[in-house]
């Protein structure tokens, strides 16, 4: 068995990024930039004011000072005239500041009558002006290769000028849950059968890293099933199976992939949940078999399927980050399994308490869903005290 670190070292080696494609901004959010963003324009174009006022002269900004108002330049609309000794023009957010003026006299802090103002603050040079290319100038790189865009990156793509950006196509991955006993929710369920959660979980995974799931039909154990499942994963970016993939006489997708030319790279892993995890190509196409228990399953999909989206989407596939938390009850020294704990947390001063659930079932999906966090337990790991700091993997940043 080879450790955690180990196997998504080996997986994430086998794996690049999906070729790039142009989209049109509005359907740019959460892909990854295969390109730089360089910017179109300067923002903003020129000076401009920053408040709702009158432009001046800040030597004629004096306290108590009467100024003539020689026009007014809504945003959009500058003014092309200059700003003389004595003269104030009147403006508005975003308005273009006129030549001659070096200041905005806000408006609250004038008294205007008629075509004449009166200063009531002191004005200082400078005030209340956003400065050509305050922001970016032409040209200026806005955005990095290898970046998922958020909303504010949308905005500041917008504002540069740019209705398309070039992004790594979505990742498709495959997705094959496999066994007699296996019935899709709402289907008629086999005697001795359970309804598989598998496949709609690792679906919400896919989709929450980016990728674009295509669930195939549960395949049943047979060998010649499993391998037109396989066809039919064939121009997929990565293929992910659940069950099959332990040493039980029923457990053929080792060899039924070995007949369409699976390459197996590694199977078993030193963790708990999860041990019966492999990795191999079928060609061109990397598969990722995942244990057929759903709380496995999910692990494995955290620990391995996450970055292996992410690198396929033009990131860097980095393990899921950890933080420290406190432990709120004893655990025993581990074994050589690194083990990930279900378990809650509640705030205490200074941090997170993180509380492990009695029975940690690789089958008990209801305590999955309650879980807040992982624990992560390192093989040979100590014993350790309610007090002790341990490091986590909190699940609801992950979007799970």
């Amino acid at each position: 068995m080879i450790s955690v670190e180990e196997a998504r070292a080996r997986i994430l080696a086998g794996l690049v990024p999906t070729a790039a494609e142009i989209v049109a901004l509005a359907d740019a959010w959460q892909r990854v930039t295969a390109a730089p963003v360089a910017a179109r324009l300067t923002q903003p174009p020129r000076d401009v004011s920053a408040m709702d006022g009158y432009a001046l002269r800040a030597s004629d900004g004096a306290l108590g000072a009467n100024l003539r108002v020689v026009g007014s330049a809504p945003a959009g609309h500058p003014w092309e005239g200059q700003i003389g000794p004595g003269e104030a023009l009147r403006l508005f957010t975003g308005s273009i500041v006129p030549e001659g003026a070096d200041s905005i006299l806000i408006q609250e802090d004038a008294t205007r009558d008629g075509d004449f103002l009166r200063v009531n603050e002191v004005v200082r040079a400078g005030r209340h002006i956003r400065r050509a290319g305050q922001d970016f100038s032409e040209g200026d790189t806005l955005i990095e290769t290898g970046r998922r865009l958020t909303a504010r990156d949308i905005g500041l793509i917008a504002s540069a000028n740019h209705p398309w950006v070039t992004v790594h196509r979505r990742p498709r991955i495959a997705i094959l849950a496999s066994g007699d006993e296996i019935a899709l929710p709402g289907e008629p369920i086999p005697p001795g059968g359970i309804v598989s959660s598998n496949s709609h979980a690792l679906a919400a995974l896919v989709r929450a890293c980016g990728g674009e799931p295509m669930v195939l039909p549960v395949a049943a154990d047979d060998r010649a099933v499993l391998g037109a499942a396989v066809d039919a994963a064939r121009g997929c970016d990565l293929l992910i199976t659940t069950g099959g993939a332990s040493v039980g006489e029923h457990d053929l997708i080792q060899e039924a992939f070995a007949a369409r030319g699976l390459k197996l790279d590694f199977w078993q892993i030193a963790m708990r949940p999860g041990k019966p995890l492999m990795f191999g190509r079928l060609g061109e196409l990397p598969m990722v078999g995942l244990p057929g228990n759903p709380v496995s399953s999910m692990v494995c999909g955290i620990l391995f399927l996450m970055p292996a989206i992410q690198r396929l989407s033009g990131l860097n596939g980095d393990a899921p980050p950890t933080i420290a938390a406190t432990l709120a009850s004893p655990l025993p020294a581990n074994d050589h399994r690194a083990d990930h704990l279900r378990a809650t947390l509640r705030a205490i001063p200074g941090g997170v308490e993180a509380v492990p659930f009695d029975r940690q079932d690789s089958a008990m999906l209801r305590l999955l869903t309650r879980a807040d966090c992982l624990i992560l337990r390192a093989p040979h790991a100590t014993a350790a005290e309610p007090g002790d700091f341990v490091q986590i993997i909190r699940l609801d940043p992950l979007g799970l």
